[in-house]
Order: structure tokens, then C-alpha cells, then sequence
């Protein structure tokens, strides 16, 4: 007898529609308003349509929001943690009214859906975040990417889906609740435990799941997100590989991989009830939830923002709602002597154990370090390695930051002629100049424009770093929390090293040929770094110069002297 849980609210709710009636919208759609997606919520949307956000038959209207954040149930009473809801612009809602059809497209322009308008009304950022994440720290990656949306409103209303969107890799990978229950009644699993794995699946998270399945007599589920927004991780196409490299080692028969299109909020207790909810609509007996489920570290590394076993703690209360056992797991450690892995509860006391968190891993993996097989399997590493290679093998970014005068472009391009003289790779100059020229021209001198031009500056540089070349940026780029941004985006590819020229303000004001820092003393130029804007200095940059009484070649060997040490250069 097959005893899969009924969908969450009494079934799964498919939303989309039949061949004609979509021919139909499409051919109605001419004359649809339209609203192009985030790739959030394109994730979203896809949920929805398959019915793993079920009961959800659309995007949330106000009052189910309200509801969610107040008492983490929908107006009809069933349990729901998290709002889900579609954003949109102030000068996109000025075309939207309730009553309306719109077409759902994608970044790309495919129209995905319709969505029957029945709520619009301006979102609450502040109290939001808040109550979904318990802070409004903007370290918190979830409330960071919340409160830069730039989207000021919710619009809400019922979903017709067309089409899904379109996954070009690992499609035999990705499937519908609907389907993968029917891939349980076929293999004849009624006891399925469902993982969602945060970061990579070494050998810890592994043995953890197979304690679990031992004690809950179940065959595994494994589900890892498609994106994340945990820091410190490969790139999605790796951590698949690794994903399937590490479930071969699992009993034949016993595991069953399937990518989830989920847009992570990093919500901690709410979100492991979310996914708990997506577990059982899948038919999920059971979900493990690991020790910090969905809790992001914050960049400085000042503690955490929600308790270890707070999020097993929030779903176990839920249990009974949730129609699934919930199954909390402790952390893992290797016991060396015995080459096993035990959770903390169980570990004899005295003997010897290891343990390495994901921050500790990939800092091995950015420094070239051996993984040691205690901590993954032999056949991840191979993967990894051929993703990211030893160091000097990899691309890298070399950030240079200070005050206009320090001295960055000139050593900038000192150190591009010396790089590209010693032909380890290819090597582009991005000068702050040079960029303003060619891909800022439109852009003024306001903090939010710097900040964009910045940002710019990071993604080119990641590019060049993920295809293994040399990229020198020399921008001025004085906000430290937009540098840390930088940081992260490029060393998911490869190395970051960020020179401070750290060159005092008097010295820069004497080398200013152009007059710009008298201009700004005198007012003439508003928001100047240094004089009327601040200048945020890097509190541990990789390399420091003063320009004061050092020449540009001397500086450049620094720079130089730094790589070699590092590993970057051979």
C-alpha cells in the first residue's frame, strides 16, 4: 500500500494548463501587459506551477502576506512560513490594476505564465525583514538582497502556467512532484527521508544521511538547490557533478537525485519549515534538518544570526502540521582512530576527531591546498580540481583601492606590461579611466553610480578570472561593503587580491595636476572622495603601499613578491 503523504493542503495543485487554453493565452496575450521576472522569482513561478508550493494556487495577495508574516499560516489556516510573492517596480505598478491579466515572462522575454491580478499594495521592507529573518542586518545575505530589490510593491493573484522554464543541463535531473512520486510507487519506496544540502555532499553530510535512513528504515531523497546564496561555494555546474559523484557511493537503489528550481531566502527556522512543506509535496515521509538548516554566516564572522538547532527545533513544533517527520541531526566528527564519522553526542571522550567546516574547505580549495579523503570522497576532488585548478593554474583579480593620486594606475599599468612580459596568461588592464570611457560613460559621480561602476569593474573582472586570465582593476572604489561584494563575486572563479594604496591625503592633494581636490575644497565638485564623501580603508588587505617614498617599480614588486608567496606565480 502506497502511504506518501497527500500534498500539503490535501493534494498537489498544478497550475499549468491544458494545450488549448494555452494556445489560447498566447494568442490573447498580444494585448497583455507584461512583467519581465527576476530570476528569483522565476524560480518561484516554476514551483508554483508544479505544484511543489502547494497549496499556493498563485502568487500571495496581501492579506495571505500579512498572515504569513504574523502567524506563518494562509488565511485558510494551513501552515505556510514564508511570503511568496511577485515584486514589481513603482514605475512598472502605475500600468497594473486589479482585475487585469498579465503575461509572466522571463529575463530572456518567453512568457512563462499569465497571472490573474487580484492585489496590489506597497511592501513593508523594514517590517519584512524583520519578521521573515529576525534582523535587519544587512550582512544577512537574505536581507541584503530584500532591501537592494529596488522593488517597492506586491502584486498578487491567481497563476496559469504555459510553459516551464527552460533548463538546457541535467534535465534527466529535474522533475515535478507529481513525478517523482510516481518514480517512488514504481520503485516501491513508501519510507522516502528528504535532504536538502546547503553546501557540497562530503564524507560528514553523507555518513549523517545514511544514519538517518538506517533509523528511519527510508531511502533517500536528495534534493539540492540549483542556485544559493551561501557564500563560499562552487559553481553550480560543479557542485551537480559532485552531487552525482558522491550519491554513487550510496546502497544501490537506495537514492534518488532531483535538482529544485528554489530561490534560498537563508531564512533559517521559517525557511526549514518551507522546505519542509516542498519535501512532503514531493512525498517526503521524513526531512533531515542538518545543525544551522539554512542559516548564512555572516562576512565579518561575528556569530551566527540563528542558534544550531534552532531551525530543528521550529520544524518539530510544527510536526503535527506538517503531515512528515522531521529528523534532527548533530554535527559530525571524524574519529581519526577508528576512520569513522559520529555525531558529537557519541564521540568517546579523549580520542582524537577532525573536523572541517565549509569555510575551512574551500579556503583549501582557493589556496590550493590538498583535500584530504577523511573529509570527501576521492572522486569530488577530481571534480573540483578540474573546476578549480591549483593556484598557479587559476585566474585572479588584482583590486587596487585608495584616493584619487595614490598612485593605483600607474602601478596598475606598470605591473599589466611586467604580467604580460612573463606570459603566464592573458592579462587585461582595467583602469578606472579607461572603464569610465568604455562601459561607465553614461554613469555620474553619485555614490549609487560609483557603486554601479564598481560593481561593473567586479563582473568583468570575474570573467576574466573564471576563464583563467589576469584581470587588474584600479578603480577608486572607496565603500568596503561594495568591495566585499567584488570579493565574493570573483573568488567563486578564482583569486582575489586586494592592494590598498594607502598613499596619506596630502600627498595625493600636492601629485593633483588637474585641480580636482581644490575644486572640491572650494565646492565645486560635490560627493568627492576624500574631502566631502568618505573613504572607507580595507581593514586587511592582501597587500599595503604607500606611495610616499616608494617608486611605482618598487610598489610593483611588492605586488609581484605577494604572487610568487601566494602560490599564483611559478
Amino acid at each position: 500500500m502506497n502511504v506518501l503523504p497527500a500534498g500539503h493542503g490535501g493534494k498537489i495543485v498544478n497550475l499549468m494548463v491544458e494545450d488549448d487554453r494555452a494556445v489560447e493565452l498566447k494568442r490573447l496575450s498580444r494585448d497583455f501587459e507584461s512583467i519581465t521576472l527576476t530570476a528569483a522569482a522565476v524560480y518561484d513561478l516554476e514551483l508554483l506551477m508544479n505544484g511543489a508550493f502547494s497549496p499556493l494556487t498563485g502568487f500571495m495577495g496581501q492579506d495571505d502576506y500579512e498572515s504569513v508574516l504574523s502567524r506563518m499560516h494562509l488565511q485558510n489556516g494551513w501552515l505556510w512560513p514564508l511570503p511568496v510573492c511577485l515584486p514589481v517596480g513603482a514605475d512598472r505598478v502605475q500600468s497594473l490594476s486589479p482585475g487585469q491579466t498579465v503575461a509572466l515572462r522571463d529575463p530572456e522575454g518567453f512568457m512563462l505564465a499569465v497571472l490573474h491580478i487580484q492585489d496590489i499594495w506597497p511592501g513593508d521592507r523594514e517590517r519584512e525583514v524583520q519578521m521573515v529573518f529576525g534582523t535587519g542586518d544587512i550582512r544577512h545575505p537574505g536581507v541584503r538582497r530584500l532591501m537592494a530589490s529596488g522593488a517597492g510593491f506586491y502584486v498578487g493573484g491567481k497563476v496559469e502556467g504555459i510553459q516551464v522554464p527552460v533548463h538546457a543541463a541535467f534535465k534527466s535531473l529535474r522533475h515535478t512532484p507529481l513525478e517523482m512520486r510516481q518514480r517512488f510507487k514504481k520503485l516501491g519506496w513508501r519510507r522516502i527521508v528528504g535532504y536538502q544540502p546547503q553546501s557540497l555532499l562530503h564524507r560528514a553530510e553523507f555518513e549523517m544521511t545514511l544514519r538517518v535512513m538506517a533509523h528511519a528504515k527510508a531511502c533517500l531523497l536528495l534534493q539540492p538547490a540549483v542556485t544559493t546564496i551561501a557564500r563560499g561555494s562552487v559553481d553550480n555546474h560543479t557542485r551537480i557533478h559532485c552531487y552525482i559523484a558522491a550519491g554513487k557511493n550510496y546502497p544501490a537503489n537506495m537514492m534518488q537525485m532531483n535538482l529544485l528550481p528554489f530561490a534560498m531566502r537563508m531564512a533559517g527556522p521559517r525557511e526549514a519549515l518551507l522546505q519542509a512543506i516542498i519535501q512532503k509535496n514531493y512525498g517526503c515521509t521524513h526531512m533531515i534538518v542538518a545543525p544551522r538548516h539554512a542559516s548564512p554566516k555572516p562576512d565579518d564572522d561575528e556569530g551566527l544570526f540563528y542558534e544550531e538547532a534552532a531551525a530543528a527545533e521550529m520544524a518539530i513544533s510544527f510536526c503535527q502540521e506538517l503531515g512528515i517527520e522531521i529528523v534532527a541531526c548533530e554535527p559530525m566528527q571524524y574519529v581519526v582512530e577508528d576512520d569513522v564519522y559520529l555525531p558529537v553526542s557519541e564521540v568517546p571522550a579523549g580520542v582524537q576527531t577532525r573536523q572541517v567546516d565549509n569555510d575551512a574547505f574551500h579556503d583549501k580549495l582557493r589556496n590550493g591546498r590538498k583535500i584530504p579523503e577523511w573529509v570527501t570522497f576521492p572522486e569530488v576532488v577530481d571534480i573540483i580540481h578540474q573546476a578549480y585548478p591549483p593556484r598557479h593554474q587559476q585566474g585572479f583579480t588584482l583590486f587596487f583601492t585608495g584616493l584619487s593620486g595614490a598612485g593605483k594606475s600607474t602601478i596598475a599599468r606598470i605591473l599589466s606590461a611586467r604580467l604580460l612580459e612573463m606570459r603566464s596568461r592573458p592579462v587585461t588592464l582595467l583602469d578606472g579611466d579607461i572603464v569610465r570611457r568604455n562601459l561607465s560613460s553614461e554613469l555620474g559621480f553619485s555614490k549609487e553610480h560609483r557603486d554601479l561602476n564598481v560593481k561593473r569593474i567586479g563582473f568583468v573582472a570575474s570573467e576574466i578570472t573564471k576563464n583563467r586570465g589576469i584581470a587588474i582593476c584600479a578603480p577608486i572604489a572607496p565603500y568596503g561593503v561594495t568591495r566585499k561584494y567584488v570579493r565574493r563575486l570573483i573568488e567563486q572563479y578564482g583569486g582575489f587580491i586586494e592592494i590598498y594604496v594607502g598613499t596619506p591625503l596630502d600627498i595625493c592633494e600636492s601629485r593633483d595636476r588637474k585641480g580636482l581636490y581644490a575644486k572640491a575644497r572650494a565646492g565645486l565638485i560635490r560627493e568627492f572622495t576624500g574631502i566631502s564623501d568618505p573613504y572607507e580603508a580595507p581593514e586587511s588587505p592582501e597587500v599595503y603601499i604607500d606611495t610616499t617614498d616608494m617608486t611605482p617599480d618598487e610598489a610593483v614588486q611588492e605586488v609581484l613578491l605577494y604572487l610568487e608567496r601566494s602560490g599564483y606565480m611559478r
